[in-house]
């Protein structure tokens, strides 16, 4: 398989299947396992298949140009530190998908789960084979978006909301500080392609901007893992089902921060700097999180806060400044996510099937459960570091680099071999309350479930990794010694170190450092037993420094506190004062900008006012000033002037022949117009309070100080404009486009083809703007309750529906039914011209003015008028019109027109374009464009209509709250049918 291909299909599969996943039923538990299992075991094959090249000493690459010109690929990098986390992400996840098939409840939406679970895999993927930092944090992100779904899976729960909540607000903060951490460092190195980076780590520390990149990119790092003082998001992440623990929380998301240092660690360490704040949030991890898990009265919490101590671990180690101690993060990345994924899942099964993880309830499982109790004891062991387990050998190596450590602070070198020590002796001290609180002791009683052994496929991961456990803590060097030494290397390059991965070294320190944590946690252990049996909440000494407590606090002071103070002091819940805000903030940074180069004369001579474009630029003038005038008083007056002044932008588009521009102008002002007119109808009717003078005064000066900032705006911008106008630039940006709009775009309306071509990645970013406005729009306004007064259905209409109740020979609506009969016939007639013209308009698009944008603006007027006219239930039940889908297919055409590019090695978004020869109708020009400016048109359509039916349903749902008003008139004989009445501008 191509290298290329291998890469893409790496990563994206785990997208397909969370893409079907997502789309199979509810209870599709079955299937959807399978398609997951399938998705991990063809994920692990095309990791394996690149394991000669990167075995080799190779890199597996691919790069496809996405923005070159800003440093910008999609590029992939595989080498043999990416293939270890890539097989881990994989091999792990796939025992994990077995484990979920039989963990989940068959009530659980199980497919949702399966999707959010590929998506992250899929994520994390993505993240260790990232060529590019900028990608790097792309992905990272992504982890943190779907890690924040998989914990509060079960959203019913408030522990879930809240675990999911705290996860993604720390790690997510993280994540905008390593993206800040890794622009400086592209800025130091000048790109941001990984295999420069990882050359330039000389140029790289001797920079003034290393110290703030480093902490960045570290606060980035230590709050993925969990680190101190960050820790305090892990323990609460397991109100997530048991499956997401034993795969976020052993090999994937809280390794992804020991991944990038490590990753980083040729060029980022190396100095005191690194030591220092590596080290230390290391060493007070690994202690602060041993000691806490002692005193865990539930067993996901215990082995959270030994997550956390083992990270903390991982992370001394790179902050050591060895290559050494960087080998032995290596090999203990491999044996934690071992045994504590087996760890993870043997506590899921006791939860299963004794409805606890209590250890305060639990004892003698041993009987009841003999083989997870003996799969759980060996995992235990191999966390505790016991002989001839995995964990041992890590833990050696951990102990030999203590006391090899070298730095500036004596101090610091002298405790940290105790230190090591103590945290080990705290390890064996919480595997020892771990397994003799669970399984041993007397028979369990008033359990919710009678104890039981687990299906036999439920139990077979745990059983794959503790005998991996066991396999490498017996032939360390046949097991996985190629793996390791292949990571080093790629990590390390030539200055990897020697070293022996062999069980028996001999009676030396690190074995005796070894024996003494063993022993010392044994005696530990016993000495606590009275206090662990009081089953007091909380670590003694340090019970208080709580850290959900601290996060809740802060959330608190930033989410409510400052953000009160800073409401009272700049904001109001009325618009003109924050409008006036924004102009006059808007104002002194355009004079500062002019005082600073004061603009000369312009070197164009300004030509002649044509009297014919001066009458038409007056109307619009005085429409603007009616508008302004009227806005407070008649509204629908304002909002007719409005129009006008639109109108008039929209000939002088055409005067200066920009007929791209004036058709979008026009067609954006009939929208916005009926838009607006519907949305007038919810306002709240405008009263005036009598006051006295003052206050009439007052007012008085209000509005004088309100057409001093508006003229000093309108001035200053009309100013602004004309110095541009009067000045003839060095380089016309225009030539360049119109020189290549034919060549390069394939096009002769330039206008389009900068649109959906040049500035094709703008377009895209704008389109999915305007859908994420409509998802918006139409969620506040399903929460939107009117004004009382606005409620009631207008006085005309409710005449109109008199009339019709009070004789037996009409129905309700009949009369406006009446009224309305020769608009209605003429809409639905002109509804397929329309769209027809709307299809003529996206066709021509490329070549002549029209375009996506257009042709959906028609389009929507087509449908919106049949909601004028025929009203919102009668238009609903004739079009099926699902505004999602064209927001959601708009997407998808735009996005996949871009990575189509990619197939062919060209850049993000390029544009082919050839000439097809049609039967009778000859060679026509044809170009990839036209597939976006299709996804442009859905999008544009299905926002319009979202946006429309969400003004829509809010005249349905005031009227259903409004009694009917029967009995208005006396006789039907006597009842004269109501005649169209003028309603005054100011009564609207």
């Amino acid at each position: 398989m191509p290298d290329a291909l291998l890469l893409i299909a790496a990563v994206s599969l785990p997208f397909i299947g969370a893409i079907i996943a997502g789309l199979l039923p509810t209870h599709a538990r079955n299937a959807a396992a399978w398609l997951a299992g399938a998705t991990t075991l063809v994920g692990l094959a095309l990791v394996w298949a690149a394991y000669p090249t990167v075995a080799a000493g190779g890199v597996v690459r691919h790069a496809s140009e996405w923005m070159p010109t800003l440093g910008l690929d999609f590029s992939l990098r595989m080498d043999g530190f990416a293939w270890l986390f890539a097989g881990m992400v994989s091999g792990v996840g796939g025992l994990v998908v077995v484990y979920a098939r039989y963990y989940m409840a068959a009530e659980d939406p199980v497919p949702r789960f399966f999707a959010f679970l590929l998506a992250f895999m899929g994520s994390m993927t993505g993240m260790v084979l990232s060529g590019n930092l900028i990608q790097l944090v792309f992905f990272w992100e992504m982890t943190s978006l779907f890690s924040f779904l998989l914990i509060g899976y079960w959203h019913h729960t408030a522990a879930a909301r809240d675990g999911a909540r705290m996860a993604l607000t720390v790690t997510a903060t993280g994540g905008l500080c390593l993206f800040a951490g890794v622009l400086i460092l592209g800025h130091i190195v000048g790109s941001y392609d990984l295999d420069r980076v990882l050359a330039s780590g000389d140029l790289i520390r001797a920079h003034p901007l290393y110290l703030p990149a480093l902490v960045l990119i570290l606060l980035g790092a230590l709050t993925k893992s969990a680190q101190f003082p960050f820790h305090f998001w892990l323990p609460h992440a397991m109100a997530a089902p048991t499956p997401v623990s034993a795969y976020l929380h052993s090999a994937t998301l809280v390794k992804a921060g020991v991944f990038l240092m490590a990753r980083l660690w040729p060029v980022m360490s190396g100095t005191e700097e690194w030591f220092w704040i590596v080290g230390s949030a290391g060493l007070a991890t690994l202690l602060l999180g041993a000691y806490i898990a002692i005193f865990q009265h539930d067993l996901k919490g215990l082995l959270a806060y030994s997550t956390i101590s083992h990270l903390g671990l991982i992370t001394l180690l790179l902050g050591l400044n060895s290559e050494l101690a960087m080998v032995a993060a290596i090999f203990h990345i491999i044996n934690h996510a071992a045994f504590k994924a087996s760890l993870f899942m043997a506590v899921g099964i006791i939860d299963h099937e004794t409805g606890t993880r209590d250890i305060r309830r639990l004892s003698g499982l041993n009987r009841s459960m003999p083989f997870t109790a003996r799969l759980a004891l060996v995992a235990a062991a191999a966390m505790a570091g016991v002989p001839l387990l995995n964990g041992f050998l890590s833990k050696e190596m951990f102990f030999a680099e203590a006391l090899s450590a070298q730095a500036s602070s004596a101090l610091f070198i002298s405790v940290l071999p105790f230190a090591a020590m103590l945290a080990s002796a705290f390890s064996v001290a919480y595997s020892l309350r771990f397994i003799h609180g669970a399984f041993f002791g007397p028979d369990p009683v008033g359990l919710p479930h009678t104890p039981h052994e687990p299906p036999a496929w439920m139990r077979f991961p745990v059983e794959i990794l503790v005998l991996a456990c066991i396999i490498i803590g017996v032939l360390p060097a046949a097991a996985v010694g190629p793996y390791l030494d292949m990571a080093a290397h790629s990590a390390l390059g030539a200055t990897t170190p020697e070293y022996s991965l062999a069980v028996w070294h001999g009676f030396n320190r690190p074995l005796m450092m070894s024996l003494t944590a063993m022993a010392a946690g044994f005696v530990l252990y016993l000495a606590l037993q009275r206090h662990l049996l009081r089953g007091i909440d909380g670590p003694p000494v340090i019970r208080g420094l709580e850290g959900r407590r601290m996060f809740e606090r802060t959330m608190v002071f930033l989410s409510w506190r400052l953000a009160r103070t800073l409401e009272g002091l700049f904001g109001t819940r009325r618009l003109q004062p924050q409008l006036r805000l924004v102009v006059c903030v808007a104002i002194v940074a355009a004079a500062l900008t002019v005082y600073i180069r004061v603009p000369g004369p312009g070197n164009l001579t300004p030509s002649d006012i044509d009297p014919v474009l001066a009458l038409v630029w007056a109307i619009g003038a005085a429409c603007a000033l009616g508008t302004a005038w009227q806005a407070k008083f008649h509204r629908l007056a304002a909002l007719i002037l409005l129009g006008g002044t639109g109108l008039v932008v929209c000939v002088t588009f055409v005067w200066f022949s920009a007929p791209d521009l004036a058709l979008t102008q026009l067609l954006v002002e009939v929208v916005t117009t009926v838009l607006l007119l519907l949305g007038l109808r919810w306002l709240p009717k405008r009263f005036d309070v009598p006051g006295s003078r003052a206050s009439e005064a007052i007012t008085m000066t209000r509005r004088l100080r309100d057409l001093a900032i508006a003229v000093t705006a309108g001035a200053g911008m009309a100013a602004l404009a004309f110095s541009v106008m009067t000045r003839f630039p060095p380089e016309l940006l225009a030539q360049h486009f119109l020189e290549r709009a034919y060549s390069e775009g394939g096009g002769t309306n330039v206008v389009n083809v900068i649109l959906v071509d040049f500035r094709g990645f703008d377009t895209l970013g704008e389109i999915t703007v305007l859908g994420a406005v409509a998802l918006t729009v139409y969620a506040l306004l399903r929460r939107f309750r009117p004004a009382p007064d606005s409620v009631d259905i207008p006085e005309q209409q409710r005449d109109q529906s008199a009339y019709d109740i009070a004789r037996p020979d009409r129905s309700e609506g009949d009369t406006v039914a009446d009224w309305l009969l020769i608009p209605a016939v003429l809409t639905r007639l002109l509804f397929p011209v329309i769209c027809v013209v709307a299809l003529f308009l996206l066709l021509r698009g490329h070549d002549l003015p029209g375009g996506g944008f257009s042709a959906g603006l028609t389009a929507s007027i087509a449908i919106i008028i049949q909601y004028m006219v025929g009203g919102t239930q009668w238009a609903e039940a004739r079009l099926r019109i699902s505004p999602l889908r064209w927001i959601g297919v708009g997407l998808l055409l735009a996005t996949g027109t871009g990575l189509a590019a990619w197939l062919f090695g060209r850049p993000f978004l390029t544009t082919y374009f050839a000439y097809a020869d049609l039967p009778i109708i000859g060679e026509i020009p044809t170009a990839s464009a036209l597939i976006f400016d299709i996804g442009v048109f859905a999008l544009v359509v299905g926002a319009t209509v979202l946006m429309l039916i969400a003004i829509a349903h809010q005249s349905v749902r005031g009227h259903r709250a409004t009694p009917r008003i029967v009995g208005t008139y006396p006789a039907p004989a006597k009842v004269p049918a109501p005649v169209p009445q003028h309603v005054p501008a100011g009564e609207d």
